[in-house]
């Protein structure tokens, strides 16, 4: 067996085996109740978000929603994914709130770009830019995940 379990729980145990064999590790700062509320958010994501995604011309745009939860989910994950897509150069990327919702759009006048990105899709793009490991080990520490 390689993973201890369902997906949270795996990702958890990984965390705190981390912080475990670090000495330098402030117990006192370690919040594991907001790592666990950031998975829960993670998989509500992806199981419960409902989206409708348009091809552009140059990219796409996909608007999700869901129900309250998902949408509160929506409006804090998407936003802060966006700013680490947007990290990449070759393309654009932005985030509007909607009445119900959200939607992001990607576009890229580079072809290989656009291809990516229209077989990214949306819950791709959500998972690219892999940064979740070490977005999640400092949010473990209790430190603005955000601010890497």
């Amino acid at each position: 067996m390689s993973e201890p379990g369902q997906g949270a729980f795996a990702a958890l145990s990984e965390v705190v085996r981390v912080l475990e064999a670090d000495p330098d590790t402030d117990w006192a700062q370690v919040d594991l109740a907001g790592l666990r509320a950031h998975l829960v958010d993670m998989d509500r994501l992806v199981m419960d978000a409902i989206v409708m995604e348009t091809d552009l011309p140059d990219g796409i745009s996909a608007i999700a929603t869901g129900d309250a939860d998902t949408i509160t989910t929506l409006r804090r994950m998407v936003p802060a994914h966006a700013a680490q897509l947007a990290r990449d150069d070759r393309w654009t990327v932005a985030s509007t709130e909607t009445s119900d919702g959200i939607e992001l759009s990607v576009t890229s006048e580079i072809p290989a770009v656009l291809a990516r990105i229209k077989g990214l899709g949306f819950f791709g793009l959500m998972a690219s830019r892999d940064h979740h490991r070490e977005h999640h080990f400092i949010m473990a520490q209790g430190k603005d995940a955000h601010g890497h």
